[in-house]
């Protein structure tokens, strides 16, 4: 009687012959074998796609929005040109500071510029709590809080600006308006007011 171990060794050897004989007598993909006269033409292997991303052609010349297409056709103007500060005048010298405002007018030709002398300060109008400025450029006249969150109010500074304090320190809109007996819109406003002021 055969012993299970020597067919079990009998068996291995077998598949181990028929590996080698089906890798020598495979074709190999990078060789080339020779063609017989009478044989038919070997099958070409499939290219393989590179899985490289493609090079960068270009930006597209269409602006892909409304907005790019009016920036596109319509360039921004230049900045206009910073006029000459106004010679000193031979009176009595300003005791008001207004190197920090500027006019406001859109026809004067130093709307935006500070401090180039044009301003002057002209009294209270009305008895109010702010000041006039003339400016003698243009020969117009604006009160000095124009731009500012307090135009056009006529409330106390001092309450606006203690409100927008309690905003930024992380109270509620109407625990603000509890406090300090306002209307919760009003406070609403204010604080919107002054984040466009502040964005600007």
């Amino acid at each position: 009687m055969i012993p299970h171990q020597f067919c079990y060794l009998m068996v291995v050897l077998g598949f181990l012959w028929l590996f080698c004989m089906l890798h020598v007598a495979w074709p190999s993909p990078g060789g080339v074998t020779p063609q017989r006269p009478g044989a038919p033409e070997p099958i070409t292997p499939r290219r393989t796609r590179s899985k490289a991303p493609p090079p960068f052609v270009s930006l597209p010349h269409k602006p892909p929005c409304a907005l790019c297409a009016h920036e596109a056709s319509h360039p921004t103007p230049p900045p206009p040109m910073r006029p000459d500060p106004m010679p000193p005048t031979h009176r009595r010298p300003r005791e008001v500071d207004t190197s920090r405002h500027f006019c406001p007018h859109a026809t004067c030709d130093y709307r935006g510029w500070v401090g180039l002398g044009n301003l002057r300060a002209n009294g209270h109008p009305s008895g109010g709590p702010w000041r006039q400025s003339h400016c003698t450029a243009c020969d117009g006249y604006f009160p000095e809080h124009h731009g500012t969150i307090f135009h056009g109010k006529r409330v106390a500074v001092e309450l606006i600006v203690r409100v927008l304090a309690c905003l930024a320190e992380g109270l509620g809109i109407r625990a603000t308006a509890r406090v300090f007996e306002v209307d919760p819109n009003t406070v609403l406003q204010w604080l919107v007011e002054a984040a466009e002021q502040r964005k600007a």
